[in-house]
């Protein structure tokens, strides 16, 4: 299994890292780039955002063509009792829906009602080709059948779910591909340690192989985007890899695994949603891009851009060793886990908090202004001596116009 791990991981890899360069050169051609719009970008200029069929074109080679060695080798049974190639079949499908929504919207632009379209048509053909969540053990009790009304609507809804999760968490370089690394890193361990099937780990492997190749470019400064097409493209798979890697353990506990390893996009996700309703109080306002993701917020604080993504670097990867010790060593010790890595993470900001001061200038991103707290910005109310930070929201660079979360902290 080690080889065929080994080999998955290594093909992606060098298809997607040899093929990114030439979706650059394509992007440019197509109009496939992306505009700075309300100050929500960490680039004020055009970037190209068409990675996300190298991404799409490395997972597929190096599934193919193990599936095909491995068939030939008599590993894998895709039409046995498990009718995997059936699943595979809709997998590919929907894949194939959502990639032309997406391919038309990194190019034109598309309504989100219309992407949200594509993407529940994308999930009922994944289960009408038999993904499904379809029974659940509680710890050492019956197994319970779900209802098949109630297993297609959880399905649809955990594919539509992380799908649209790690779609909304891409506003930083290099984010969705490291959180969906770091993701995959930690469903593919969840696998081996339950003896999930071996197509899950195929499928897990392939995908983190590839997004190890994009990230080069991806990576601050970077010089591609995945755009809409590789974001839904990574949620997609991800939400039905889980469903496959936990097709022979249906217990309560190993459910849940997916879903804490995702913890981080999932959980803001959720936040956004309840964040757009209140502020907008509609259902309309949920479809409403704003400036309070996670990542956001974090670059207001004062941290430069690199240092935010790699902070949530750090979250994505406490949720997905948070979900593993679960699985290998009991919830006491994945809470005392949990525990010192809070008491970490509060000693850090402490120690941020100590150094940052009004010695500290930040740098605009745009234009390259820096803006002294000593001096403050008179022309704008801002008397000398106030931090960053307590700069109101709606302040913005007094040369180019960016707001404040266009601002790093200046070395």
């Amino acid at each position: 299994m080690w080889g065929d791990i080994a080999i998955a991981f290594l093909l992606a890899f060098i298809v997607t890292f040899a093929t990114t360069p030439y979706t650059i050169k394509i992007a440019k051609k197509i109009g496939a780039v992306s505009e700075e719009k309300e100050g929500r970008r960490a680039h004020n200029k055009s970037m190209p955002k068409f990675g996300g069929p190298a991404v799409i074109l490395g997972s597929i080679v190096a599934v193919v063509y193990l599936l095909i060695v491995m068939s030939i080798e008599h590993k894998i049974d895709l039409f046995g009792i498990e009718q995997y190639g059936m699943k595979l079949i809709g997998m590919l499908l929907g894949i194939i829906i959502i990639s032309i929504i997406c391919i038309i919207d990194d190019i034109r632009g598309v309504k989100p009602t219309v992407k949200l379209v594509g993407q529940v048509l994308a999930a009922v053909v994944a289960v009408a080709f038999g993904i499904r969540i379809d029974e659940i053990t509680l710890g050492f009790l019956n197994t319970y059948e779900l209802q098949e009304a109630f297993s297609i609507i959880l399905t649809i809804g955990w594919i539509v779910g992380v799908t649209n999760a790690i779609n909304l968490i891409d506003g930083l370089d290099g984010l969705s591909a490291g959180i969906s690394i770091i993701s995959s890193v930690s469903l593919l361990i969840i696998f081996v340690l339950n003896g999930s099937p071996i197509i899950s780990v195929l499928l897990i492997t392939a995908l983190a192989g590839a997004l190890v190749g994009f990230l080069p470019f991806n990576f601050a400064p970077a010089k591609t985007f995945i755009g809409d097409t590789g974001s839904n493209f990574l949620g997609f798979s991800l939400s039905i890899i889980s469903i496959l890697g936990i097709a022979k353990t249906y217990t309560a506990a190993v459910i849940v695994l997916p879903l804490l390893a995702l913890g981080l996009p999932i959980f803001d996700t959720i936040w956004a949603i309840i964040r757009r309703l209140i502020k907008g109080k509609s259902i309309k306002a949920i479809f409403k891009a704003d400036k309070g993701h996670l990542h956001h917020v974090i670059v207001s604080k004062g941290f430069s851009q690199k240092q935010a993504v790699i902070i949530l670097y750090g979250i994505g990867a406490t949720c997905g060793l948070f979900a593993i010790i679960i699985l290998e060593s009991g919830i006491w010790k994945a809470l005392s886990f949990l525990l010192m890595v809070i008491i970490a993470i509060a000693l850090g900001y402490k120690s941020f908090q100590t150094e940052k001061g009004e010695a500290r200038q930040y740098e605009c991103i745009g234009c390259k202004y820096i803006y002294n707290p000593k001096s403050g910005n008179e022309k704008a109310g801002i008397k000398p001596g106030t931090p960053f930070e307590e700069l109101p929201d709606n302040w913005v660079c007094p040369v180019c116009g960016e707001g404040k979360d266009m601002f790093q902290i200046h070395q």
